[in-house]
């Protein structure tokens, strides 16, 4: 029994413990990025952590909950502000997978339908679910698994602290979200009935099915006026921890040697990435008036669940940056396929 739960206890013992510590010394979003790079570090030295589905679910269970507390009765005038901001985030979506898969192709010989599910912005599952349906695409199902892990792997680490850096070079706090917390029982409540909604969702086979079920009952809630406040401050930081765990354990079935041959293409693609979406972030920000850093993480392309908890440790407008994420997720659900077809035509036709 005990040989049987080691892989779970080891995740759950070095997400909270790297929770902890990160917490403690002030690191940026110190929850998130401490279970991440402990729960990591695990995988790699061949301990195979493992977060089981229920626990995954409760966690973003929780922090989709933490995301609707943001919601207010003036929320639907909020969304108004968004729809130039949400024009920006597809413009900048298409150009990253563009950009990016071009260079896998043209640098790294990687085919066309693997560099476009590998470079998917924050679709891990989607792309993978893909590329296992088309068989006589040829899809290079590891790649895509090794360089999507990557990418959202350095963004979680990497993205906290320099948001944090920029936002104090430019004399923003970045803080936006009110500290009032709900009861440990009201708590507690809101989330089951959450759980049970994204379970709903996930037979109906909605994306992102528990925290998108968590936003919306935390925000009905929030927006009526039934509910005021973030839950418990012990449940999000278990929230938070859950979900770095999740992404750690993601490298416990890659190999050595996978990470050694694509660690290069996942930092490029990365670092494309991130700079593409932080140039339009500025601008939007610049054009909207808003905090740098909060259009930066919600454009950054990284899974909705990570950013979403990223950008509550931060302080950041969470019915902005959902709102983003959400739609960014939904967005790459109506093109990937399209992009899939027009790659594969191409393959097929030959040259004149």
């Amino acid at each position: 029994m005990t040989v049987a739960y080691r892989p779970v206890l080891l995740a759950l013992g070095a997400a909270l413990g790297g929770a902890t510590l990160f917490q403690s010394i002030g690191v940026p979003a110190g929850p998130l990025v401490g279970s991440t790079i402990a729960v990591t570090a695990l995988a790699a030295g061949g301990f195979s952590p493992k977060v089981p589905s229920t626990l995954r679910n409760l966690g973003f269970t929780t922090i989709g909950v933490t995301l609707g507390a943001g919601v207010t009765t003036h929320f639907l005038t909020d969304v108004l502000r968004f729809p130039a901001s949400l024009i920006a985030l597809t413009a900048t979506m298409i150009a990253v997978m563009l950009i990016s898969s071009t260079v896998l192709k043209r640098f790294f010989g990687t085919s066309g339908g693997t560099a476009i599910l590998a470079t998917s912005p924050g679709a891990l599952s989607y792309s993978l679910s893909l590329a296992a349906d088309r068989p006589a695409a040829k899809i290079d199902i590891p790649f895509v698994m090794v360089l999507q892990s990557l990418r959202l792997l350095i963004i979680t680490i990497a993205l906290p602290p320099l948001v944090a850096f920029v936002e104090r070079g430019s004399g923003g706090d970045g803080t936006v979200l009110a500290h009032h917390a709900l009861s440990f029982p009201v708590s507690i409540v809101l989330i089951a009935i959450a759980a049970a909604g994204g379970y709903c969702f996930e037979r109906l086979r909605v994306p992102a099915a528990f925290l998108l079920a968590g936003v919306i009952t935390s925000g009905l809630g929030h927006g009526i006026g039934w509910l005021e406040g973030r839950p418990s401050a012990i449940l999000t930081f278990i929230g938070f921890s859950l979900a770095g765990a999740v992404i750690g354990a993601r490298f416990a079935s890659v190999t050595r040697t996978q990470l050694r041959d694509l660690f290069v293409a996942g930092l490029v693609v990365t670092t494309i990435a991130v700079a593409l979406s932080g140039l339009a972030s500025f601008f939007v920000a610049e054009l909207l008036g808003l905090p740098f850093g909060q259009v930066w993480v919600s454009f950054a392309p990284g899974g909705v669940e990570g950013m979403s908890a990223m950008a509550l440790s931060l302080g950041y407008d969470p019915a902005y940056v959902a709102t983003h994420h959400i739609f960014r997720l939904l967005l790459l659900i109506a093109v990937l396929p399209a992009f899939m077809r027009v790659d594969q035509q191409r393959t097929l036709t030959p040259p004149a």
